[in-house]
């Protein structure tokens, strides 16, 4: 992978944003008035009754202070608490496809490329919009790009596994220049009144470009020294919203049919499985895990990151070795170690090594050693 580099990276950020306050507020409300209705059934002991949260549980259990959205509202009035995004005309741009245009066009702006440079689109993020046509052809028609474009999801990791695909591809000469946009509504698949969950997403839209080092003329590129990728299954991260629900009426609209997980399980389990998997990518390419300049981890859990860092590491990172934005930006799924990268990169000298990271729902796990040209 020594000859591509990752030219460019794009963010869009939504303008609204929610704090912890905010949503514990609406929270409570909807609890007080849950129990309140279910009184009866409460006291006699057929329904249990509802806990409290508050905004410092949430920023104890996570590192979460707050999180953009696409849309404010509904989702802190407690008779919705979910977002209403107006369904749009199928002759208009898209609300996933929007945002990922936004992010791309600044991740083109930064690797000083032209929609006329780039041969692919990949869309990689954990809940498209729709099965079919793909986003990613509506984001390649958006953008006045030609060639071939896709949707792939591999759920929080989807980024690096496609940096991984786009890379691939590049080197074996089916394209010139890629582009990779992460557009992650994840407000949408989120229950808002679950009291472990209802804090833990927020939205946003990344973007990558990723090129030939040859054709690279960004002010600010990093080769591609390697890419590792491990699935393993686990039912402890699930999403089971799909057109065969209709087929089973009476689960249509249960729980799990929005997002679900094994906190606890997934935190034992995860944990150790990515720092490992780093540790054994980096000494496959002769490189000492202290050595690193930079980790821009999956932005899911301050207490997560904290501990692959110092796993890896062999010691506490420091702030500026492990950057951190889910404080303000709460788990972005595929988008997050997107983001970290995007925002903490620039100070980073000629010849520095980092790490991308992301892993999640499967399980999966992306690892992308980057050296900063």
């Amino acid at each position: 992978m020594s000859d591509i580099v990752i030219s460019g990276t794009g963010l869009y950020t939504p303008p609204n944003s929610i704090s912890n306050e905010e949503l514990v507020s609406s929270f409570n409300t909807y609890v007080d008035q849950y129990n309140t209705q279910h009184q009866a059934q409460i006291a006699s002991g057929e329904v249990e009754a509802l806990e409290h949260s508050s905004a410092e549980f949430i920023e104890k259990v996570s590192g979460i202070k707050a999180r953009h959205v696409i849309e404010k509202e509904s989702i802190l009035n407690p008779e919705i608490m979910a977002p209403r995004i107006p369904e749009r005309a199928n002759d208009e741009l898209s609300v996933l496809a929007e945002i990922a245009v936004n992010a791309a066009k600044d991740a083109l702006k930064a690797a000083n490329k032209t929609a006329a440079d780039i041969d692919g689109v990949l869309l990689a993020c954990s809940n498209s919009q729709r099965p079919y046509p793909a986003v990613a052809i509506e984001v390649q028609e958006a953008l006045g790009i030609e060639g071939f474009a896709f949707d792939m999801n591999v759920a929080c990791s989807s980024a690096t596994f496609g940096i991984q695909t786009a890379a691939d591809m590049i080197k074996a000469g089916n394209a010139r220049a890629m582009l990779i946009v992460n557009p992650e509504i994840c407000s949408g698949h989120l229950n808002f009144r679950n009291r472990d969950s209802h804090f833990i997403f927020g939205d946003v839209a990344t973007a990558i470009v990723l090129e030939r080092k040859e054709t690279c003329t960004s002010d600010n590129a990093f080769e591609i020294v390697g890419t590792k990728l491990k699935t393993q299954f686990s039912n402890n991260i699930r999403n089971n919203f799909g057109f065969l629900n209709r087929t089973a009426p009476e689960t249509a609209t249960a729980e799990d049919k929005l997002f679900i997980q094994e906190g606890r399980k997934v935190f034992k389990e995860v944990t150790p499985m990515v720092a490992e998997m780093i540790v054994q990518h980096l000494n496959d390419k002769g490189i000492a895990p202290d050595s690193l300049n930079r980790m821009w981890l999956h932005q899911a859990n301050l207490h997560m990151n904290e501990l692959i860092s110092k796993k890896v590491l062999g010691r506490e990172p420091s702030a500026e070795e492990a950057p951190v934005i889910l404080d303000k930006y709460a788990n972005t799924s595929s988008a997050g170690s997107i983001i970290a990268f995007n925002k903490h990169n620039r100070d980073l000298k000629s010849g520095d090594l980092g790490v991308i990271c992301s892993f999640g729902a499967g399980y999966s796990v992306g690892s992308v050693i980057v050296k900063k040209v």
